[in-house]
């Protein structure tokens, strides 16, 4: 769509109400793609946002939240909300309400006040941005990749839907580093240092239901004190600057949390395909700053004890899989103060309504994005008690057979090295090491388990049904590693070993189930 600047010179202009930037699944399984005020008008025909990332999908859910917020949609107290769930309550004053807004505060491209940006950075826009890729957290990598910068002034430009989701993911998974604008020559010299953003550092976890209206429902939650500020544009409100480094704002409300502009970004429209609106340059630096967040607006935190001993809120990491925390979430279930948070609002709804409790977290080095993570595991009110046994004591088998694993490789190294370098001695015993392989097998089996903790199997039979299987993989995963052993006296005896520790190691200390099931 084009406007009309004040010059009378036509200009693209972009609408983020009424434009078609959600990608969703309808619930008899199609792909749609809608505008943010026609996802809420249609909340219960769509099973689920299906944007390209996980980061784009809880940043569009972040957006419709603020705007359940900022239109005063949501419930004030925890029994007014579990009326909402229950009784499905419509949230087509939500979407009446984003209609009704001025058009020009919501444009992505309006000059004075672009939706979601800093227009104070117009005028450094052409000599210091780059191309949009930067935009995209996935595609820009390490600014140090290709030392030219090549990658990041690809002439392509990125539609403007894309661009919108990129701007909604960057400020609330954008990672920390250095951004790639110059201090001395723009804003100051601070405008450099970017901070992680709201979800870089933590597992944000979502409830899901059985359609996006059932979603946003579950997770609006109730703030009596008022919606807060819906941050639209920079100059909006007063902020920060970036002459020194300032200290954090407090937050003001829900809609506030949703909508932070966890980046100072501008973005250059030009004509894409077919004459679409598009984005052809960005220019990317530091936002705001958040003073440490109050208890209610971490409602879905997870917490987890560190290496260090310091308690805080479940973090990503590359190599420990998420369904290895299912404990620490179940955990926070069980241990809920009632109707506080999301957990003890959840365990409040009936059996019949169970819950899909899905974790999203992304895993960065600096500036770089490495990968994104993401599980989903069961919730079924009423089998708190259930599901945490089945998850603690699930990861203390897995924890049990890799501790397993690991001794019969070790047993395997001894007799086929009998004289090795120390330098050696790692690679060697990695080479029959099959710990990684392990974990990645028993992703499915644990989740098969949480299933049936679930559901109305015994628990105790689950577990023990979960055990065998791991035993089973364990030996044919190890059986697997020592195939690459000669066939000779010290191969034949090495693999004899090993197989056999194995199975002393298994029959030890075995985590087994109790004879009895948790009361439901």
């Amino acid at each position: 769509m084009t406007g009309e600047s004040r010059a009378g010179v036509p200009r693209p202009s972009w609408d983020v109400r009424t434009e078609a930037c959600t990608p969703a699944l309808t619930t008899d399984g199609r792909t749609v793609t809608h505008s943010a005020a026609e996802a809420l008008e249609m909340a219960d025909e769509l099973r689920c946002i299906a944007a390209p990332t996980p980061g784009e999908t809880v940043a569009l859910i972040e957006y419709l939240l603020a705007v359940c917020y900022a239109s005063g949609c949501y419930p004030e107290t925890e029994d007014e909300w579990l009326d909402w769930v229950i009784d499905r309550e419509p949230l087509a004053g939500a979407a009446a309400w984003l209609r009704a807004q001025p058009a020009h505060e919501w444009d992505l491209f309006d000059p004075a006040a672009p939706f979601g940006q800093n227009a104070l950075l117009a005028p450094f826009l052409d000599r210091h941005g780059a191309g949009p890729a930067q935009l995209v957290i996935e595609h820009v990598g390490d600014y140090n990749q290709f030392f030219d910068h090549h990658h990041l002034e690809h002439p392509a430009p990125l539609p403007a839907a894309a661009a919108f989701r990129a701007l909604l993911a960057q400020h609330t998974y954008g990672p920390g580093g250095r951004a790639r604008i110059s201090g001395k020559e723009t804003l100051g010299p601070t405008i450099t240092n970017l901070a992680v953003t709201r979800l870089g550092s933590r597992i944000r976890v979502i409830a899901q239901g059985d359609t996006l209206g059932d979603t946003l429902r579950l997770n609006v939650a109730p703030y009596p004190q008022g919606p807060g500020t819906f941050n639209r544009t920079w100059t909006q409100r007063e902020r920060r600057g970036f002459r020194t480094k300032p200290t954090g704002r407090p937050v003001d409300g829900p809609a506030d949390l949703h909508t932070l502009l966890g980046r100072s970004i501008l973005m250059r429209p030009a004509a894409g395909p077919g004459g679409a609106v598009a984005v052809d340059r960005v220019l990317i630096g530091a936002g705001e700053l958040l003073a440490p967040l109050a208890a209610p607006y971490l409602q879905d935190a997870v917490y987890a004890t560190t290496a260090a001993g310091t308690t805080k809120p479940l973090w990503p990491s590359a190599t420990r899989a998420l369904w290895r925390e299912a404990h620490a979430l179940y955990a926070a279930v069980a241990d809920r103060n009632k109707g506080t948070d999301l957990y003890g609002r959840i365990a409040m709804l009936p059996s019949s309504r169970p819950v899909t409790l899905w974790a999203v977290g992304l895993v960065a080095k600096q500036t770089t994005a490495l990968t994104w993570v993401s599980d989903v595991f069961p919730f079924v009110p009423g089998r708190e008690a259930a599901l945490r046994r089945a998850a603690e004591t699930g990861s203390r088998i897995a924890d049990h057979v890799a501790g397993c694993l690991g001794k019969a490789a070790y047993t395997a190294w001894t007799v086929a090295y009998p004289n090795p370098k120390p330098a050696d001695k790692k690679a060697q015993i990695a080479r029959f090491d099959a710990r990684s392989e392990h974990w990645a097998a028993t992703a499915q089996p644990f989740h098969t388990l949480l299933e049936e903790a679930a559901g109305d199997r015994p628990l105790t039979d689950a577990l023990r049904t979960y055990a065998t299987v791991l035993h089973a993989n364990a030996r044919r995963l190890l059986e697997h590693r020592l195939a690459s052993l000669p066939p000779s006296s010290r191969g034949f005896r090495a693999r004899a070993e090993a197989t056999e520790r194995l199975r002393t190691e298994l029959g030890k200390n075995n985590p087994a189930p109790a004879k009895e099931d948790p009361p439901a």
